[in-house]
C-alpha cells in the first residue's frame, strides 16, 4: 500500500457459497484520521454497472421490457436520434447491456461537490462534462465498452418503473439481495459521510472536496463495501444453484451470464466455460480503483476496493495471492519466455499513439513509445506511469508491471498498440 500510494484497502472473500472473511486495512480519511473497516464505502466505479443490470433484467421478467425491441419505444422525452446508422439495426437493451449498441462516451470524469449535477438527459444531450451520447456505429457491428450505453438504461429502467434509479434498485434489487450497505443516490446522503472512504489521485493526496459525485448512477454510482459485492455475487450463485424467490429467476440468470461479443454478458464480463464460468467487473472511480470476480459454480468469490488512483497494481498482487492461497487459478502468476526482437524491427513502433476514443477531462489520450534496453517502454504522461513491454511473440507483449496483454503491429500499414483487446491506441506521429 505504501509502495502503490493507496492509503486504504478493503477486501471480502466468498468460498463455499459464505462469505468467510472480510476486513478493512489502512486509513479512509486522512484529515478526519478515520480508518478502513469491513463497514466503510467506497465508490464502485463500473462494478457498478452489473448490479445496475439486474434492474432492466427485472423489468424485462415482468414483461414491461424486451431485450430485443429497439429501446426508442420505451424512451419518452429523450429518443435516440434517427441516423444512417440505425436505418436497419436498432438499439436494443441487449446491445445497450453487452457494450454492442454502437453508443458513444466511454466514461465519466464525475463532478466535484461544487457543481450542479446535471440531470440523466442532459448527460444524454451532453449539457455537463461529456459530449453528447448517440450511435456513431450500426448497432451490434462491433464491441465498445460504453458507459453511454448504461446511461441510456438508466434512462430507460426510470421511465418504463417511473421511478428514480436508486429508488428502484434500493426497493428491487439491493434491500432484497441484503446490500444494506448500498445506495445509488447521488450526491451520496450526509447521513452516510461518516462511513465513506475520500479518495487519493496518483500522488496519494486526498482529492478536493473528498470525492466526485456521478448523476450517471447505472455507470458508476454505486457506494457500497466489498462484503455488499460479496452477496451480490452469492445471490447470482445461489439462484443458479436452484435458490427460489431470488432478486431474479435462474433461466434469467443464465441468460445474463451467456456470453456475447468480447465475452460479455447482460452486465459483467464472463471468462472462461462451465463449471469453470467466471462473470466479474472492475471500477475506476476518480480516487477509487476496485475488482470483483466471482465464480458461477463454485460458490467463490473476491472483492477488493481501494480508495486510490493507484489501486489497480495492488489489486493485482492482491488477486494472485488469494489464487495462489486458495488454489482458484483466476490470477496465476504467470512466467514467460521472452525473445529479443531486433532493435531496427522496434524502431518502427516508436513515437506517439492515440486511444481510439476520447476520455473526460482529457480529450485525446496520448501516450509515448521508445526503447530502453532493447524493450519497448510506454510512457503515460495522463498518470505518470512508465511500463516496460516484454516481447514473447514478435506482435505479443506482456506490460511487466501490470501484467497486461499488448499486441503491437502494423494494421493497414499503420503501428498500432492494443490492450487486452479492448483499448486501441494508434500511432500518430
Amino acid at each position: 500500500m505504501e509502495h502503490y500510494k493507496v492509503p486504504g484497502v478493503s477486501m471480502a472473500l466468498v468460498e463455499n457459497g459464505k462469505i468467510k472473511w472480510a476486513k478493512g486495512y489502512g486509513i479512509a480519511n486522512t484529515e478526519s484520521g478515520s480508518r478502513v473497516d469491513a463497514n466503510t464505502i467506497f465508490q464502485a466505479g463500473s462494478i457498478s454497472k452489473p448490479v445496475a443490470a439486474l434492474a432492466a433484467l427485472k423489468l424485462v421478467e415482468e414483461g414491461k421490457m424486451d431485450l430485443d425491441k429497439d429501446v426508442n419505444a420505451y424512451l419518452k422525452d429523450w429518443k435516440i436520434p434517427a441516423s444512417k446508422f440505425t436505418e436497419v439495426e436498432k438499439v436494443t437493451l441487449r446491445r445497450l447491456l453487452t457494450h454492442t449498441a454502437g453508443v458513444t462516451v466511454h466514461g465519466f470524469p464525475g463532478y466535484q461537490q461544487t457543481d450542479t449535477l446535471p440531470s440523466i438527459t442532459q448527460v444524454l444531450n451532453g449539457v455537463g462534462n461529456t459530449s453528447r451520447i448517440g450511435v456513431d456505429t450500426i448497432p451490434g457491428s462491433t464491441w465498445r465498452y460504453s458507459g453511454g450505453g448504461y446511461t441510456i438504461m438508466q434512462k430507460l429502467v426510470e421511465e418504463v418503473s417511473g421511478r428514480s434509479m436508486d429508488a428502484y434498485l434500493t426497493n428491487n434489487i439491493l434491500e432484497p439481495m441484503g446490500m444494506t450497505n448500498s445506495t445509488f443516490e447521488q450526491p451520496l446522503p450526509t447521513e452516510r459521510h461518516a462511513t465513506a472512504s475520500a479518495a487519493y489521485g496518483t500522488d496519494g493526496k486526498i482529492i478536493d472536496g473528498l470525492w466526485h459525485n456521478y448523476p450517471e448512477k447505472a455507470a458508476a454510482g454505486l457506494w457500497t463495501t466489498p462484503t455488499d459485492l460479496a452477496k451480490y455475487a452469492l445471490e447470482i450463485q445461489r439462484i443458479l444453484a436452484g435458490k427460489e424467490n431470488g432478486v431474479l429467476k435462474k433461466e434469467t440468470v443464465q441468460m445474463m451470464l451467456t456470453k456475447h461479443s468480447n465475452s460479455w454478458g447482460l452486465g459483467p464480463s464472463l471468462q472462461w466455460e462451465s463449471d469453470s464460468l467466471i462473470f466479474r467487473h472492475g471500477g475506476k472511480n476518480a480516487g477509487f480503483t476496485n475488482e470483483m470476480v466471482a465464480f458461477a459454480n463454485r460458490g467463490n468469490a473476491i472483492v477488493v476496493m481501494t480508495n486510490a488512483d493507484n489501486g489497480g497494481k495492488l489489486i493485482g498482487e492482491i488477486l494472485r495471492s488469494v489464487s495462489h492461497y486458495y488454489n482458484w487459478g483466476i490470477s496465476e502468476q504467470r512466467v514467460i519466455d521472452p525473445i529479443a526482437l531486433p532493435t531496427e524491427y522496434l524502431k518502427e513502433f516508436v513515437g506517439t499513439y492515440k486511444l481510439n476514443f476520447q476520455v473526460p477531462n482529457i480529450g485525446d489520450y496520448l501516450v509515448h513509445t521508445s526503447i530502453k534496453d532493447n524493450q519497448l517502454v510506454i510512457n503515460d504522461p495522463n498518470n505518470g506511469e512508465v511500463n516496460t513491454l516484454m516481447a514473447i511473440e514478435t506482435s505479443e507483449y506482456i506490460d511487466l508491471d501490470t501484467g497486461d496483454k499488448v499486441i503491437v503491429k502494423l494494421e493497414e500499414n499503420k503501428p498500432t498498440m492494443t490492450f487486452n483487446g479492448r483499448f486501441k491506441f494508434f500511432k500518430i506521429e
